[in-house]
């Protein structure tokens, strides 16, 4: 029963974990990286096509709401707008941030204890039997490590990863700016830079 209680205790501290990892990778529909070098690569009248794509469809939330930005006529308002976009970014990049390390810190923590109460309640019975006890004791143990081992590799990864998709918006801004600018130039009703 300890075990089961330790595992419980485990896979919510693993689903948690894994929560914060599929917002740490994908924190908005569309890969920004993969965006930007795709606009790059194609060129002229790219970003007027990926615009009208995104702003026609709901779903992509952020993307929306960044060439809504983008579409500010007042170059102050939309360098403003820009820097809101980049702000709520920066907070689905970094939701739940401190949950990998909250979760391995429970997952250890449940581990032992359960481990403990094993232990106690096997050496406590009359019939003691020392390796049904042991057996018991280190089961649960094992899995509040496992839970630990998961919760600190995501924390590991997801550290770097704030910095990475930041860059990444960045470079999709600045490849937006560029195409939806030359677009307005030839009069295609773009958005100057």
């Amino acid at each position: 029963m300890l075990t089961v209680l330790s595992a419980v205790v485990a896979v919510a501290c693993i689903l948690a974990t894994a929560r914060r990892l599929a917002w740490a990778v994908a924190p908005t529909a569309l890969d920004a990286g993969v965006l930007s070098e795709q606009l790059r690569a194609r060129g002229d009248g790219t970003a007027n096509a990926l615009r009208a794509a995104a702003l026609a469809r709901p779903e992509l939330g952020w993307e929306r709401d960044l060439f809504e930005a983008l579409g500010a006529t007042d170059a102050a308002a939309r360098d403003a707008l820009v820097d809101e976009q980049l702000l709520e970014l920066d907070w689905r990049v970094r939701r739940w941030s401190r949950v990998p390390r909250v979760c391995a810190s429970i997952a250890t923590s449940a581990g032992f204890l359960f481990a403990s109460l094993a232990l106690l309640r096997g050496l406590a019975s009359p019939d003691a039997d020392v390796n049904a006890s042991l057996f018991s004791a280190l089961n649960a143990l094992a899995v509040g490590m496992a839970a630990t081992s998961f919760c600190a590799a995501v924390h590991l990864r997801t550290r770097r990863l704030p910095a990475e998709r930041f860059a990444d918006a960045e470079r999709l801004i600045e490849s937006l700016r560029v195409g939806v600018g030359g677009a307005a130039r030839q009069g295609d009703g773009g958005v100057p830079p």
